[in-house]
């Protein structure tokens, strides 16, 4: 192979086209067999993901008149039933700490040594969607389920090699959600959807591999707002298993529960992949995001300064308890949701900080019932772990811990509160970390150490609505006085820039300041700035 090929090298099945670089090893993950899943689940799927994208944009208009969302008349009785989900696979019944992270080599290497159950990769959120990320790290994730994956980097004191432990964790995969495509690839002219890409290309490739070391092909699910998006996804498992010669039932999957709609319908959500459900989980900083999108031209809403709106805050409180009860109600995991914080170094105090409340965060999840929670740094694993030991002793999850007393209404999950304070401070770090995020995003580097959190597209998300939101809400007023504007925004962005750039930081900062500015200020709301970025990379 030379540095960079082009697609003429490939034997691609028919209808299908690859615009980008095959690099070398490419060619081991983009077969034509492979490429041929790819295409028939397209084929086969495609027009009920745009159905399903136009039913959101519906359901958005509507609630964007006014409409209150609610628990589904026509669906009580799957929430009154009494069945359960399909019996977990022993490699899932532990998961008390679990680590996410990116697909690069180093991430990936670190995370399966980390000391955590579970490690959840992600080709979404954590992850800047360039071509490159997406093929090497399916080229990453080949090689470490057959433990050969092995990296050398030079540092101060020399090389460093990097390998795999003999004891790892247990391997999750997370592809991109159904809004999102993978425009390098397209079949019949049209774009392939990145999780169905992302999802074929690594269960051909490592199905059967994983299987034969008392494994699975695992997956968590982002971004879902219905039952019927998870019904989708179901058929789309039980096609690749049968297309695979796998028995129904082989694939499993965790929901992150991380929109306002899904937690309206935890329950029809495990129903529709009950034969391959492995459980839900509160995906905390996308959850937020959707309560601001959802409800942006709603003049009686507006939330406080994110680093107030915690998981005790009431309308977060009762999603977390609610999803809790639900999975264990179906004899599913519940696993808790990632606090934004990591080790602080060359500050014991700071560190001190984060690490009690790190600490805090996994004792109230354990203590309430969950059987796991998320960490984004492997520092992070063992303060974590204890709090969940501290629990569960012996035992694998707490699964039989039910929640009769857990009586979540309507009311309780849109109960958005708090309100203030709003503050200066809260608006200059959204727009900070916005720009110093989306700058990183565009260079390629998804998940991103900010101020001492780990930022991913969630928490980006969460800095640009709210922007957007307090500039339009009557309600978006600083606990000074003055009411958020456009032309205030304007005013701070070249000021936060300026401090991004005397940080040291590497990224396209410039362009993303303008993206940010023009994101946050501009009329129309964007469902997600992923979408546009995305066309920018």
């Amino acid at each position: 192979m030379t540095q960079a090929s082009t697609t003429s090298s490939l034997a691609l099945p028919a209808g299908v086209q690859i615009n980008a670089p095959i690099l070398p090893g490419f060619e081991r993950i983009l077969t034509q067999p492979a490429l041929a899943l790819v295409a028939k689940l397209h084929r086969a799927f495609e027009p009920r993901r745009q159905q399903l994208l136009a039913a959101r944009v519906e359901r958005a208009r509507r609630i964007d008149a006014g409409e209150r969302p609610d628990f589904l008349a026509e669906t009580k009785h799957i929430r009154d039933g009494a069945w359960t989900i399909a019996p977990i696979p022993k490699a899932l019944e532990r998961r008390r700490v679990e680590i996410t992270g990116p697909v690069d080599a180093k991430m990936v290497i670190n995370a399966f040594n980390s000391g955590a159950d579970s490690y959840m990769t992600d080709f979404e959120d954590s992850n800047s969607p360039v071509w490159t990320n997406q093929i090497q790290g399916q080229i990453n994730l080949a090689a470490a389920i057959r433990r050969t994956l092995t990296l050398e980097q030079e540092t101060p004191a020399g090389v460093k090699t990097y390998k795999l432990n003999e004891q790892i964790a247990t391997l999750q995969v997370r592809p991109r959600g159904w809004h999102l495509d993978e425009k390098h690839v397209t079949i019949d002219g049209q774009r392939v959807h990145g999780g169905i890409f992302d999802f074929a290309l690594f269960m051909f490739h490592n199905a059967k591999e994983l299987l034969a070391r008392a494994a699975g092909p695992y997956f968590y699910l982002p971004k879902m707002e219905s039952h019927l998006e998870a019904r989708l996804w179901n058929d789309v498992f039980v096609m690749t298993q049968d297309e695979l010669g796998l028995p129904q039932g082989t694939i499993k999957a965790t929901v992150l529960i991380e929109t306002i709609l899904a937690a309206f319908e935890m329950d029809e959500i495990l129903y529709e992949l009950r034969e391959h459900s492995a459980g839900l989980n509160a995906g905390r900083w996308d959850y937020i995001f959707s309560c601001i999108k959802k409800f942006k031209l709603d003049r009686d809403f507006c939330l406080a300064d994110r680093a107030k709106v915690t998981m005790t805050a009431p309308f977060m409180r009762a999603y977390a308890l609610l999803l809790l009860k639900t999975c264990h109600k179906r004899r599913a995991p519940a696993i808790g949701g990632m606090s934004a914080l990591i080790p602080i170094k060359n500050d014991p105090v700071k560190n001190e900080t984060a690490m009690a409340g790190i600490v805090a965060d996994k004792r109230r999840d354990a203590t309430d019932g969950y059987d796991g929670g998320w960490v984004a740094h492997p520092g992070l694993v063992e303060a974590s772990m204890k709090e969940f030991v501290a629990v569960l002793g012996d035992r694998p999850n707490q699964i039989d811990k039910q929640k009769p007393e857990v009586n979540v209404t309507a009311a309780d999950l849109l109960n958005f509160q708090p309100e203030a304070p709003i503050t200066e401070g809260g608006l200059r770090m959204n727009i900070n970390v916005g720009i110093h995020y989306l700058g990183a995003w565009l260079a390629g580097n998804g998940c991103v150490p900010i101020h001492n959190l780990m930022e991913d597209a969630a928490t980006a998300e969460i800095s640009r609505s709210q922007v957007w939101q307090w500039i339009r809400s009557p309600k978006g007023v600083l606990d000074d006085g003055r009411k958020v504007t456009a032309e205030l925004v304007r005013e701070l962005v070249p000021q936060e820039l300026d401090k991004i750039k005397a940080g040291g930081f590497a990224g396209k900062f410039d362009q993303a300041a303008q993206i940010f500015t023009q994101m946050s200020t501009q009329e129309r709301f964007e469902e997600f700035l992923t979408l546009p970025l995305y066309e920018e990379i």
